[in-house]
Formats: C-alpha cells, sequence, structure tokens
C-alpha cells in the first residue's frame, strides 16, 4: 500500500474500475494522492503487479461489515451431551428424555451415551435396550443421526431434532405443557 510498493513499474487502475495503463510507481502514488485515495496493490505476483486507486479505509470498514453479516447469519448447531446408565430406573429415564425433548426443541443436536462400568461392558444388549426406549418415548419428536455404535467403553448415539421441532416459541413451562 502507497510507500511499501517497492517495484518499478505497476499496472493501473483507477477507483471505477477503469483500467488505465503501466505507468511507474512513482506517478501511480503522485495520481493517487492527487483524488485524496490510496495506491493498493491488488495481485502482486501478476507482471507488473496490479495496483488499484481506492479509499483504503472505507474498504476495509466495508469488508469488515460483510464479514459481521455473515456471522449473523450463520447458524451455530450446538451438541448437548445426556449419559445415561445400562441399569437406569424407567423413572429417570423418563426424566432424562424430557430433558432430550428440550435440547431438540431448542434446535440442538443430542448425543446420547450409555456408559458401562466393570463388567457391565459385557451385557452391551442391556444398553442397546435403553437407548431403544428412549427413542420409543421420544416418538417423531428427534430423528436418529447416528445410529448406537460403541466407542471404548460407552455405546454412542446421535439425535436431531424430528420435523418442525426446532426453534419453537413460548417458554419453556408452555413447552413442557404441551408434551
Amino acid at each position: 500500500m502507497n510507500e511499501r510498493i517497492r517495484v518499478p513499474e505497476v499496472r493501473l487502475i483507477d477507483e471505477t474500475g477503469q483500467h488505465l495503463g503501466i505507468f511507474r510507481t512513482e506517478e501511480a502514488l503522485r495520481l493517487a494522492r492527487e483524488r485524496g485515495l490510496d495506491l493498493v496493490e491488488v495481485q502482486p505476483n501478476a507482471t507488473p503487479p496490479v495496483c488499484r486507486i481506492m479509499d483504503y479505509g472505507k474498504y476495509r470498514y466495508e469488508e469488515s461489515r460483510r464479514e459481521r453479516e455473515s456471522r449473523k447469519r450463520q447458524k451455530t448447531i450446538e451438541v448437548k451431551e445426556i449419559r445415561l446408565r445400562p441399569r437406569i430406573d424407567m423413572h429417570d429415564l423418563e426424566t432424562k428424555v424430557r430433558q432430550i425433548q428440550q435440547f431438540l426443541a431448542d434446535g440442538a443436536k443430542v448425543k446420547v451415551t450409555v456408559l458401562f462400568r466393570g463388567r457391565e461392558i459385557v451385557y452391551q444388549e442391556l444398553g442397546e435396550r435403553v437407548l431403544q426406549k428412549v427413542l420409543e418415548l421420544l416418538g417423531a419428536r428427534a430423528m436418529v443421526e447416528q445410529s448406537p455404535h460403541l466407542e471404548g467403553r460407552t455405546l454412542v448415539m446421535f439425535l436431531a431434532p424430528g420435523r418442525g421441532e426446532t426453534a419453537r416459541t413460548g417458554s419453556a413451562d408452555e413447552r413442557e405443557q404441551e408434551s
């Protein structure tokens, strides 16, 4: 930018995008200063390098605004985790399922894990039954994104919100009364 451009001559483009031709760097810098703008190197690897006359401060400001706007539109998907045991009681399981429903209603994905301790790993079918029961209790509210699989000593399943379940309006109490 401006005095930092060290090459003897540059291909010059004005602020409207018009190609002006090849100029000596000093001459291009003088033209930019006459217009109250900056000389910015946009393609340093070309022969000769391409420079543009522009308001660099305004360019940087608009670029940061565009970046902020794109971040606003970007939706981050949260992954919540619920941990269960293979010998969980029915009431405890229903409580966990209500929590999963809440996470899904808020638009988050849920990682459901069944932890095996000690010799419980021998009875993996108990963990699979627990996950099957979770799916039964959730019904159409959840979609299986990744079916149950074993990761070390844990059985893992990923759930995503089912049809039309994401980002519902209303307070948590209202949503709990609906289910």
